[in-house]
């Protein structure tokens, strides 16, 4: 199983209920297909970058999904092949997620290895000093 995200773009003039259809009839797939969604973002209409298919706008949809590559063909398959989609685009995620663990364990590491700022000022009295009434050094009675 691996991780990936799956954009795609529908048309801007498409109702809600196609939209929720089309999402519904995805999730479907991937559900007899062995995979597994984690996560379902419906961004709704927003401008395009360029024109695409004569359009300015289209309805943004974000899924991650859990799957094997054999899902994901078939997934861009249909995208390819249907009407109401404009522009998809799959990214395999888990590598990238590993990679961000990774470094977000060295730096952790790097944290713990590295001793505690001292935040007294030298010279100065620590707070033990103070609490037994002893004077700052420097100081005279």
């Amino acid at each position: 199983m691996r991780i990936y995200e799956e954009m795609f773009i529908l048309r801007p003039d498409a109702v809600e209920e196609e939209v929720d259809a089309y999402v519904e009839q995805v999730k479907q797939l991937i559900a007899a297909g062995g995979g597994t969604i984690d996560k379902v973002e419906k961004w709704g209409k927003r401008k395009l970058a360029y024109r695409v298919a004569k359009r300015e706008e289209g309805i943004y949809v974000l899924l991650q999904i859990s799957c094997g590559p054999d899902l994901v063909k078939e997934l861009e398959r249909r995208m390819r092949v249907s009407d109401l989609v404009l522009k998809y685009l799959t990214v395999r995620i888990d590598e990238k997620m590993k990679r961000v663990e990774k470094r977000r364990k060295a730096r952790e590491k790097r944290a713990a290895r590295k001793p505690a700022p001292s935040t007294a000022a030298p010279g100065a009295p620590t707070a033990e000093q103070l609490m037994a009434g002893a004077e700052a050094p420097g100081e005279k009675a």
